[in-house]
């Protein structure tokens, strides 16, 4: 890895680049709060910041060009592979993307999936209003952390208003539905 060596070679950046982007989604997935990183994968934020920020190097002069290049390379080689192993291997894209989290079901708030989430009540209560166009968790059929850390909202069918309307008193009585 060249922990000591002056300089190095692209074999020994590519190594480091390999071994820091495990750590990092290592520390997101594990550690880490799903949510901070909006509506994407914790891998492809992980590949967003580590290449940018090893590439910057290249740009600016901080570290050698072609070894450099080289631990790109190996970057976005090792991102391709954990894609591929997450669309082949279902039990891998959970542990690498997470699994989604149901946080209200037929209007019960579940407070164990709110709180391991770092979900708030405010969150919740805002999230309701802006995807489901509901203000009560009784209104809810489901709502979900999904692994992109969106909370996604299904309200509970309404039922049809009723209308009925006479058309002549005693003769006829029209029945409406309403959506």
């Amino acid at each position: 890895m060249g922990l000591e060596a002056p300089t190095l070679n692209v074999w020994q950046m590519g190594l480091r680049a390999a071994i820091i982007y495990g750590a990092a989604l290592i520390m997101v997935r594990v550690i880490g709060d799903r949510r901070f990183i909006g509506k994407h994968a914790a891998m492809d934020v992980l590949l967003g910041v580590i290449l940018g920020s090893t590439l910057s190097r290249a740009i600016n002069g901080a570290a050698p060009y072609f070894p450099t290049l080289g631990a790109a390379l190996v970057l976005v080689g090792m991102h391709g592979l954990v894609s591929a192993l997450a669309f082949h291997v279902e039990r891998f894209d959970v542990w690498v993307k997470g699994k989604p989290r149901t946080l209200i079901r037929e209007g019960q708030v579940n407070r164990k999936a709110m709180r391991k989430s770092h979900i708030s009540d405010r969150d919740l209560e805002s999230s309701l209003r802006l995807k489901g166009k509901i203000t009560e968790p009784m209104q809810v059929e489901i709502a979900r952390l999904e692994s992109n850390g969106d909370i996604s909202v299904m309200p509970k069918p309404k039922p049809p208003r009723v209308i009925e309307v006479s058309v002549e008193a005693g003769v006829q009585t029209v029945r409406i539905e309403v959506d």
